[in-house]
């Protein structure tokens, strides 16, 4: 299958929240909420334009998304700059077709090359270690909220990046409306 993935353009935006709505309708632990938060990301200081891809099938119909958006590590000490991985979205009928895959290693591959030093991520501890994850807790990163351990995970986009980096996250205030 013939698959390009690019920068998603203002006038994707609605179908880009169709995708991510499917893409999360049967799953048994999402709030079916994660289109409006992709919505409401968009409207604030966290969003990176460059940082939203998608990807569309031959046709040229959007079947997949991925948003990266900024977020800060928190310490007594210091604040450090970061972005979230948040959410990955494939239409059901392209699941498990390696989509996903391919737009968060652009989306990695793209962070990287904006400048930006590492993502954070909340999800399934067997899936994002393939990407080069890690426990968040290796450089002594928190969430802001009770998780697993093992679920919530960091990765450096530049080697070292994290080597002097703690502290709590805070994600953008649309992550908590």
């Amino acid at each position: 299958m013939d698959l390009k993935i690019r920068i998603e353009l203002t006038q994707d935006y609605k179908k880009s929240e169709e995708v991510v709505r499917s893409a999360f309708e049967s799953e048994a632990f999402s709030d079916k909420k994660e289109h409006i938060l992709v919505n409401r990301i968009r409207k604030t200081e966290a969003f990176v334009p460059e940082l939203s891809l998608v990807a569309e099938n031959e046709e040229q119909e959007i079947i997949g998304h991925v948003l990266l958006s900024k977020v800060k590590i928190v310490n007594d000490e210091q604040v450090i700059q970061s972005l979230a991985l948040a959410p990955v979205s494939v239409v059901p009928e392209y699941q498990n077709k390696g989509i996903g895959s391919q737009l968060i290693k652009a989306a990695l591959t793209s962070a990287k090359n904006l400048g930006y030093q590492s993502v954070i991520v909340l999800g399934h501890q067997d899936y994002y270690p393939k990407f080069g994850f890690k426990r968040a807790s290796t450089w002594g990163i928190k969430a802001p909220f009770d998780v697993s351990d093992e679920v919530f995970m960091a990765i450096e986009l530049h080697e070292d990046s994290l080597a002097d980096v703690n502290g709590v996250v805070h994600y953008s205030e649309a992550f908590s409306e």
